[in-house]
């Protein structure tokens, strides 16, 4: 079966997605033609918002942890950039005028 359902169906036929999304997997709601939500089993949606571990700990169960790799910083001064800055109506088409509503 297909697993793409407009809203109106989806809707009146909810059991059925839900019945579709625990035995096949995510199941797509449209809204107007254009894909709004997905129905997921509980399960998959722990497995996607699971808190991942810290970059610490990500560092810490490398395989060249405790090894005798030394990682030295380059300590040489940052290049000098320029920062230009450019005015909202350096992006407007010519004629357009912004109004300010704090003067």
């Amino acid at each position: 079966m297909n697993n793409i359902w407009q809203l109106q169906e989806a809707k009146s036929k909810f059991s059925a997605v839900i019945d579709q999304a625990l035995a096949h997997g995510a199941q797509i709601v449209t809204r107007r033609g254009q894909k709004t939500v997905v129905i997921v089993p509980f399960d998959e949606y722990q497995r996607l918002t699971r808190q991942t571990d810290s970059v610490a700990k990500f560092l810490l169960a490398s395989p060249l942890s405790g090894s005798d790799l030394t990682i030295e910083r380059d300590k040489s001064i940052p290049r000098s950039i320029e920062v230009a800055t450019r005015n909202i109506t350096d992006f407007l088409p010519s004629g357009v005028q912004v109004i300010n509503p704090w003067e």
